[in-house]
């Protein structure tokens, strides 16, 4: 249940940063909260900031944001006017050696961040939230999702939110030949094309 005294994004952020709720805070660098319009329309959630985005203190800055910022653009969206976040507000890693290797969040550690999301669903009130990945699904469905079976797909939480669940962009970044690669692209674009349709039908 949302706190009564955020109601803003700024009180959020504030909150957010002072966050202790599970122990990931301790190593990451700071707080990564969620960015865009107070009323967008479209709320865009990710796994978790990587390490580009724990050094800047801002949502997909790194190589998975410029692919998720090319795919917005060719599906017809605007970035601007989406809010961006993740499932998970620090950055998760294991050292190995001067580098910082990305660790996936367990179910403890995204049902504890679950309560910023919910506060910040509250406060932008979005039309249609589109998952990135199964961790994001995991968050937004509260249990796991095979993103094979509903990718593609707008579906209806029993609140009325509706929800789209595709990729993550850092998946596209794994893929080695590059003829798959192009394809995964595509078909993640295509993703991306329903939610614009979608918002647009609903105008």
């Amino acid at each position: 249940m949302p706190h009564a005294e955020i109601t803003t994004l700024a009180t959020l952020r504030e909150a957010e940063a002072g966050c202790t709720r599970c122990p990931l805070y301790r190593n990451a660098t700071q707080v990564v909260p969620g960015e865009g319009p107070s009323r967008a329309k479209v709320m865009f959630v990710g796994e978790q900031p990587g390490n580009d985005e724990d050094l800047a203190g801002k949502p997909f800055v790194g190589p998975a944001g410029r692919v998720l910022d090319r795919a917005i653009a060719e599906a017809g969206l605007d970035r601007t006017t989406i809010f961006v976040t993740n499932a998970v507000k620090h950055f998760k890693f294991e050292p190995r050696g001067k580098r910082r290797l990305h660790k996936k969040p367990n179910t403890y550690e995204i049902d504890r961040c679950r309560w910023w999301l919910e506060h910040e669903r509250a406060i932008v009130k979005p039309e249609l939230i589109v998952a990135l990945g199964a961790t994001a699904a995991r968050s937004l469905f509260e249990r796991p999702v095979v993103i094979a079976r509903v990718r593609g797909n707008v579906v209806e939480r029993e609140d009325g939110t509706r929800l789209l669940v595709t990729i993550h962009p850092s998946y596209l970044l794994r893929i080695v030949d590059a003829r798959d690669k192009a394809a995964e692209y595509r078909r993640f674009v295509s993703d991306l094309k329903i939610c614009a349709e979608t918002l647009a039908n609903a105008a």
